[in-house]
């Protein structure tokens, strides 16, 4: 067999049969002949270190991964909860709520939610404990306007703009009938223990919310007769026949019911002081009524009989010769004033006009011409058919 020289050409090889010669080996990066397969044949690759693959790192990139998915999660429901907070409210008119004393948060955002004020209690709740007002919601009747905000709403409760609602006492109501109007109103809760004493609280118009103590009314009502009586007293006549506030109060009671019209009592309350400087009964048939009947005299219409003067009561006035112990009503500012600088008048004696007044008369003559003529003015109305209206 011949040996090739180095220089020797390949021999031919036959059509079909691959070359038994292997390739020349693969060259590194570095220039160098390097076995095939080897690691230094590969491109480089980056490879995870061991700290890399540390279960705590994997935790703490799991938690990093949660926190900032549900800060974007938080952020996102911020926007939309702030939005849904000031966006108009689905109350299509006015309407007025009363939120109970005692009442939880949660209970007052679910029923707004009922009744078709808010739209989303959750969201309502967040922001009243975000904003501090959660703490600020006060108990009372709210008048909430068509088309509200959860914010607007919100800010009604928490400002205590309570609804104002109005009750009114008429000058000269007993206690008892005072007690009885508190009763019949129903913007007013709680039961009245017992009847406050008589002549002890100032008549007039006082407002109210939903829910208030009926109790709190009658302190709120002696505290304002308290303040008006202070007043009148030390501003009184110092002539006055009247050792005390409560002597005042008394006559200004009798003073109340003897008259309606307002014009007319500085004299009324004239002739009483005169009569007492003269030691003279004050022969006024209110007292009559309150010793035979006491807060309920003037409850239902009553007349007067002859008899009733002459029964013994300790108000019957035209027995004894002061005035009564106590006061027959709950006199008003007015009434109280008048009292208190009666008017400069030697007037001893009054009786009705027919016409809701009354004529007033020096001496006892005079006054018995006045009351000839108020007892013809009486049988006219009964022949009439329309009889006496006092």
């Amino acid at each position: 067999m011949l040996k090739r020289g180095p220089r020797d050409p390949e021999p031919p090889q036959r059509p079909g049969k691959r070359s038994s010669r292997r390739p020349e080996p693969l060259v590194s990066s570095k220039g160098r002949r390097g076995k095939r397969g080897s690691r230094e044949d590969l491109p480089p690759t980056k490879r995870r270190s061991k700290a890399a693959r540390h279960p705590l790192v994997l935790l703490a990139n799991m938690v990093f991964f949660v926190l900032v998915a549900g800060l974007a999660l938080g952020v996102g429901g911020l926007v939309v909860g702030q939005k849904m907070f000031t966006a108009t409210g689905p109350l299509e008119e006015d309407v007025a709520i009363l939120i109970e004393r005692g009442s939880a948060l949660q209970f007052i955002a679910q029923g707004l939610e009922q009744q078709g004020i808010i739209t989303n209690q959750y969201v309502f709740l967040a922001a009243a404990r975000a904003t501090g007002a959660a703490g600020r919601m006060q108990a009372g009747e709210y008048l909430i306007p068509a088309g509200s905000s959860m914010e607007e709403v919100m800010e009604r409760i928490s400002s205590g703009d309570v609804i104002q609602h109005q009750i009114t006492f008429a000058e000269g109501l007993t206690s008892a009938q005072i007690v009885q109007r508190m009763m019949d109103n129903d913007v007013l809760t709680g039961p009245v223990d017992a009847i406050p004493p008589e002549g002890s609280m100032l008549p007039e118009t006082y407002r109210i919310t939903r829910g208030m103590q009926r109790d709190r009314l009658i302190e709120a009502m002696q505290a304002a007769h308290d303040r008006a009586l202070e007043r009148v007293w030390a501003e009184r006549d110092p002539t006055l026949p009247l050792s005390s506030p409560e002597e005042l109060v008394t006559l200004a009671s009798i003073v109340e019911k003897e008259t309606g019209v307002a014009s007319e009592r500085p004299r009324v309350a004239a002739v009483f002081v005169n009569r007492l400087n003269q030691d003279m009964k004050l022969q006024s048939d209110p007292t009559i009524l309150y010793g035979l009947y006491g807060g309920e005299a003037w409850s239902a219409g009553r007349t007067l009989y002859k008899s009733d003067l002459e029964r013994p009561n300790p108000y019957n006035t035209y027995q004894i010769p002061a005035l009564p112990p106590g006061p027959i009503a709950n006199p008003g500012v007015e009434a109280l004033e008048a009292t208190a600088n009666p008017a400069d008048t030697s007037d001893l004696f009054f009786v009705a006009d027919g016409t809701g007044g009354h004529v007033f008369a020096e001496t006892y003559a005079e006054h018995q011409r006045n009351v000839a003529r108020w007892r013809q003015i009486e049988a006219e109305r009964r022949a009439a058919g329309t009889g006496p209206t006092e």
